[in-house]
Order: C-alpha cells, then structure tokens, then sequence
C-alpha cells in the first residue's frame, strides 16, 4: 500500500492526506479540548491505526482507534501490530466468517498480514492452514510459525499439491492478494460453501480470456473484495475491538509473533521501500522516529 500510494496508484481516502502511513506507535501528547478523553491521558503509551499520516513525527488520531502499549514492548513491536493484523481479523473472522475445523489457504503467505492470518487461523482451530510464497526460505518460515503445509509457487505446482493433502476435497477459505492469475486456480481449490476473500490484485485484475464460472454456482462459492484503509471510522473501530478481543491476548503472552524483517531509521525510508519492493522480507518493515 505505502508503495502503490507513493507511486500514485492507490485511492487515498479523503480524510488521509498527503503524507504515507497507516500504523505508528508512540506517546499521547495532547488530546483535543472538545473531545471526551475517555480512559487515555497525556503521557499514555499507545499504539493504533490511522487513515494516513503516520510517516510523521505527530499523528492526529480517533481515541478509538488507540489500544495501550504494554510496558514491556518496544516501540517497533508495537507499530508492527495495528493494520497488518487488524487485516488479518477482519479477512478470517469477519469477512470468512471461519469455523472451527475449516481448511485455509493464503496466498502471500510470508506477508505481514499473512504471517498474521496463518497464525490466526491456527489458534482458532483450523484443521489445516496452507500457504504459497515465492522462496524455499519461506516456506520453513511460514511453517515454522504455524502453517500446515507451504509450497513455493516458482518451483512447484500448488494448486495440485493442496489437492492432494485435503484429499481433493479442497479448502474452506481462500484469502488472496494475487488477484488474476490465481482466480481460476482458487475456483477449482475451493471446498463446498467455500469462501474467498481477495484483498489484492498483484497480478492485475482483469481476467483473460474466457473463464468458466460453474464452480461458482456449483459448490457455492462465495467471492468477496474487502478494504479496510477506506471504511468508516465505525467500521474500523469494531475490527479493531475484535483484532483486540481475538488477537492481542495471543500477542502479549508470547503464543502469537510478530515478526519483524529489520527496523530503520525515518531517515533512511527510501531504504525501507527499497527492501518492501525486493518482496524478499518476511515480516514487518518498521522505521523509528529518532
């Protein structure tokens, strides 16, 4: 997102402003004088989601969107949470409506919000979690964090190999980001009432040529496009509770990761972009105001 906006090729809502940015962690530093503080006061260590901005030294931020910092975390820790998994919560629970049981692939499985989902979907009580990524080295990676099974999509053929291990049975929930050229692949991977979330277009998404919708109809298939950076603040604020509720427990007991890929200095952003747009990290991308 931070790279397709910078290039000019995201829809920035309204209320984001110029400036990149969505997650940050850092100090209440002032709260606005007709505006009911609620439980948080000047000086409160805190972290959260905003609509953009957060490339700043300052952020002007929902109370509601905030969610206190542990003590004990570091202030890069606690920026890597917000969007990446309150995506992640929204995706699995709230737009898949998961179940105890169910079988689910992501796609991307070594993105941040990926790493988050698999995670997830494992606590929650899937019965097997598979993910595809582009390198051998992601692959133990995500399986060391919870995945079933990962396959490398340059080296090996996904689509059968997920067949075999659900005994061709398919799976329950499909979250995508690739967009076009996995569309008739998750068709046909798709279980019975299965539900596909896409939250990404990477390939493009304009499908080519004809395609055979059937499936579709035949096993009952559910498609559904989600976004969270342009919802209401309403929204936002009810995903957020439930990545807290669902979510956050996990995180601080230490049952959950976070992983972080390496930390910069504000100063040297362009080197952070540099590293997302390499698509060789696994994990989080934080830069530290300093």
């Amino acid at each position: 997102m931070d790279i397709t906006q910078r290039e000019g090729r995201y829809p920035v809502p309204p209320q984001a402003g110029p400036i990149l940015g969505v997650e940050f962690s850092g100090t209440v530093s002032e709260i606005g004088g007709t505006t009911d503080p609620g439980d948080w006061r000047v000086g409160d260590e805190v972290f959260g989601l905003v609509y953009g901005g957060a490339y700043a030294e300052y952020v002007r931020v929902s109370r509601h969107m905030l969610i206190k910092k542990p003590a004990n975390w570091s202030w890069e820790h606690a920026a890597a949470i917000p969007e990446t998994w309150i995506t992640a919560t929204q995706a699995l629970h709230s737009v898949a409506k998961f179940q105890p049981g169910e079988k689910v692939l992501w796609h991307a499985g070594a993105s941040s919000v990926s790493l988050a989902g698999i995670q997830l979907a494992v606590a929650a009580g899937a019965s097997a979690v598979y993910t595809t990524v582009g390198a051998d080295e992601k692959v133990e990676f995500t399986q060391s964090i919870g995945a079933t099974k990962s396959f490398n999509y340059r080296t090996s053929d996904w689509l059968e190999s997920v067949k075999e291990g659900t005994n061709n049975g398919g799976v329950d929930v499909i979250i995508d980001f690739v967009g076009k050229d996995y569309f008739t692949k998750n068709l046909d991977l798709a279980a019975e009432d299965a539900r596909i979330v896409i939250l990404g277009m990477m390939s493009g998404s304009t499908l080519p040529g004809p395609m055979e919708i059937a499936p579709i109809l035949r096993k009952r298939i559910t498609i559904t496009g989600s976004t969270l950076r342009g919802r209401d603040l309403r929204y936002q604020i009810g995903v957020k509770e439930k990545m807290v509720k669902t979510a956050l427990p996990g995180i601080e007991s230490g049952k959950l990761q976070v992983p972080i890929e390496r930390v910069f200095s504000w100063k040297n952003v362009s080197e952070a972009h540099q590293l997302l747009e390499a698509n060789t990290s696994k994990g989080k991308i934080v830069c530290l105001v300093d």
